[in-house]
């Protein structure tokens, strides 16, 4: 992988491996992706007991889920993922996707977005879409931000915060503002904040002045 390859690949699977061997993959970044895969295929996620699942795992992944929690949504998932068997493979992916994200080891994770990525309808691929989330949460990896603590003004964590938080993306423009305001002149945080996205909990931005790995 190089840095030019970076921006325009559309496997998934490669670029979280190329972040496990720079040692930039942490649990909870893979918990995010993966529940943001979840996020993007919602439609086909219907039972109420699988998308308890999703919201249980990305609730673990902010630290405001216990295990008892996790092992609850498993179970209630588990359930699920057998009562779509009939339904197709698309929606059957989808519950299985949910379903690996409460299960108790981190190889779930990997098979959460992967079973997330199984489940295009009409010929379309979710890759595309699943790496873009990956640079989202991840940033280019070939060019690390570190947040001048000048740019940490009260309004500017108040606003990453309500924006992580409330999942409030919508706020990012804002946020540009309130960094330019504070003194922020690295192109690669603004240009993010002002970008399209997608944008998703997680986002390197964000963490980046929220202080989150």
């Amino acid at each position: 992988m190089t840095e030019a390859e970076w921006p325009a690949c559309a496997e998934p699977k490669t670029l979280p491996e190329f972040l496990s061997r720079r040692g930039g993959l942490t649990t909870r970044k893979q918990r995010l992706f993966a529940v943001a895969c979840g996020r993007r295929i919602w439609h086909l996620v219907g039972d109420e007991r699988s998308r308890a699942a999703v919201d249980v795992a990305e609730r673990l992944a902010g630290g405001w889920a216990s295990d008892e929690e996790r092992l609850s949504a498993f179970g209630g998932a588990e359930d699920a993922t057998e009562s779509v068997r009939s339904e197709g493979a698309a929606r059957y992916h989808a519950a299985c996707a949910a379903e690996d994200l409460v299960y108790g080891e981190r190889l779930g994770l990997f098979d959460g977005w992967y079973d997330a990525s199984l489940t295009g309808e009409q010929g379309e691929s979710e890759e595309p879409a699943q790496a873009a989330l990956v640079r989202d949460l991840f940033g280019n990896p070939f060019r690390p931000v570190a947040a001048d603590p000048s740019w940490l003004t009260s309004d500017v964590i108040a606003i990453a915060d309500g924006i992580y938080s409330e999942k409030a993306f919508d706020r990012l423009p804002v946020l540009a503002d309130a960094l330019q305001d504070a003194g922020c002149d690295d192109e690669p945080v603004v240009n993010h904040c002002r970008s399209n996205g997608p944008h998703v909990r997680g986002c390197w931005a964000i963490d980046l002045i929220l202080g989150k790995q």
